[in-house]
């Protein structure tokens, strides 16, 4: 199997959001198509992102980042567990293209970020919306632990159901 998960590089966004279109259209990730999609890709929090490759293309991606608004892992964990949320390090942006299902990029994608997270002595934690339930089987099979499911308001008029999941 040729694949790999390497850092990503200014260049790679425009492949991931070619890449993050295709999902969008095949599976409706992102909920809400971000006007600026390579921005959406580098949140202000960002601490690190990577990207999965498939015979040389960029098949998948992912994002660690600090803890934002509107992030509901970190407060649970913390309520959980006693620590700061500033203990966390929050897990997104992953996808991986429909075509490059199977390979495993999404769990390799997972291992990279859930190490760079406890390299710097975080947590990793993560939302997923409810209807997202490719993804929630997957964390679940990787061994994250269902932190409580909340609902947030994503805009005016959109409520979203959203489960939080903490790392093993």
């Amino acid at each position: 199997m040729n694949t790999s998960v390497r850092d990503r590089t200014h260049q790679d966004l425009s492949p991931c959001v070619d890449v993050l279109a295709q999902i969008h259209e095949h599976d409706g990730y992102p909920v809400n198509w971000p006007a600026e999609p390579d921005t959406w890709l580098t949140p202000p929090s960002l601490l690190d992102a990577w990207v999965a490759e498939l015979h040389g293309h960029i098949a998948g991606h992912i994002v660690l980042s600090r803890s934002g608004p509107g992030d509901a892992a970190p407060a649970l964990w913390s309520a959980r567990t006693g620590a700061s949320p500033d203990a966390t390090a929050v897990i997104n942006r992953l996808f991986v293209a429909p075509s490059a299902r199977g390979h495993h990029l999404g769990a390799a994608l997972m291992a990279r970020a859930t190490t760079e997270a406890r390299s710097r002595g975080l947590h990793p934690v993560l939302d997923v919306a409810a209807s997202d339930t490719a993804a929630a089987a997957l964390y679940e099979r990787l061994g994250w632990h269902h932190l409580g499911t909340v609902t947030q308001q994503w805009t005016p008029t959109q409520t979203v159901t959203v489960h939080c999941y903490a790392g093993p």
